[in-house]
């Protein structure tokens, strides 16, 4: 048996090594399980949009709340993580710019306007011609659209390595190949992992990691096997996305310098030429293959409004899995075994939520308040199988 640790953390993506380095930087001993490399699920595959404005829904006001809480934590988050490493982050304040490629979508999106405005968002509703003034590159046929200032974006990938050197560096560690398939409790209380190697047959020999605390941020699989037993676990479920990485070629102009979104695509461009269009919503289980008719629809959604883009190099393409529960909403907080704790579901937030889920959860295991924000996200919401 290993030694003991205070924190195990399973999932080595976004959330759990944020959620790792921050406990780390506590003081505690820490350690992350990942059965692939760092970053291998959602959060190599997300874009890193860091846009609660733009992403603004109906009915969601306090994901809202706390999406706008979290991203107004990214400036210190990246900075301190990038003096901490000496990496970069991707962190920008690009804006965003939502438009609307015919009159259809600009009805759409004047509705998500006075939504903002009731809120106090402080989006602004562009002409077709004032947008293009901002964007140049955007199609004479768009019908407007909405300027989101306070909307930015963040490399995942670069995120993802920051955060895993920035572990270590905080005394953490890593461990990776390994697949978390239960828990070790003793008397109602949480006493470690048990793990086998990665595509291990069933039955195999599990190893038992010892650990005071366990943190579950394995992100769409986060429910499966014996650790979804636990009475408080959250329905997580799968939702496919897929994304293409494209390249400015040389000698051609960017895009655009904004972020853009549309009601079927969204386009980063980040300024080593690097350009990511996403991303499709398909729930089609586990399956993460990359399809003709997703790449498709993701470069004919975005040459609707940007008939450049369709000189940009194609890269590579990706599919990956995001983490949602039934209501879309993050599960952060407490399980119903004395020592666990849940960090899941974020669907497409992931990446704009590291810091503050990392904040709350280094809260809770110091005795301290977590943001209040969290309080109607708790896993305990879904006991029963009806979420609140």
């Amino acid at each position: 048996m290993t030694s003991s640790h205070d924190l195990v953390v399973v999932g080595g993506g976004a959330i759990g090594l944020a959620c790792a380095w921050r406990c780390a930087q506590a003081g505690m001993s820490v350690l992350v399980l990942e059965r692939e490399a760092p970053g291998a699920g959602a959060s190599g595959v997300a874009a890193g949009m860091l846009a609660p404005v733009t992403e603004a829904s109906f009915g969601e006001e306090a994901l809202l709340a706390l999406n706008l809480e979290a991203r107004a934590a990214w400036p210190g988050f990246a900075a301190e993580l990038e003096e901490a490493t000496a990496l970069p982050t991707g962190y920008l304040d690009s804006g965003a710019l939502v438009v609307a490629a015919d009159r259809d979508d600009a009805e759409e999106l004047r509705r998500l306007h006075a939504f903002q405005v009731e809120l106090g968002l402080g989006a602004e509703w562009l002409t077709p011609s004032a947008a293009r003034e901002r964007e140049p590159a955007l199609s004479p046929r768009i019908a407007g659209a909405i300027h989101a200032p306070q909307d930015g974006q963040a490399d995942p990938r670069a995120v993802v390595r920051a955060l895993a050197a920035g572990l270590v560096a905080a005394g953490g560690e890593l461990r990776t190949g390994v697949e978390a398939v239960g828990l070790e409790t003793a008397g109602g209380r949480v006493g470690g992992v048990q793990v086998v190697p990665a595509g291990a047959a069933d039955g195999a020999e599990r190893e038992v990691v010892p650990a005071t605390s366990v943190l579950i941020a394995a992100g769409a699989w986060s429910s499966a096997g014996e650790i979804g037993s636990d009475p408080f676990a959250p329905p997580v479920r799968p939702v496919k996305g897929q994304l293409l990485d494209l390249r400015v070629r040389p000698g051609r102009r960017p895009p655009a310098r904004h972020l853009i979104r549309t009601p079927r695509c969204y386009l980063l461009t980040r300024p080593d030429g690097q350009v990511v269009l996403g991303a499709t919503q398909e729930e089609q289980g586990f399956d993460r293959t990359v399809t003709a008719d997703g790449v498709y629809r993701l470069l004919e959604a975005a040459w609707e409004v940007l008939p450049d883009a369709g000189e940009l190099e194609l890269v590579g393409a990706r599919a990956g899995l995001r983490p949602a529960t039934p209501d879309n909403a993050p599960a952060v907080g407490a399980g119903d075994v004395e020592g666990l704790l849940w960090a899941t579901g974020h669907h497409r937030n992931g990446i704009v939520l590291a810091p503050l889920t990392a904040a709350a959860i280094a809260a809770r295991l110091s005795g301290r308040e977590p943001p209040a924000a969290f309080a109607p996200f708790g896993p305990d919401r879904f006991a029963g199988g009806v979420a609140a």
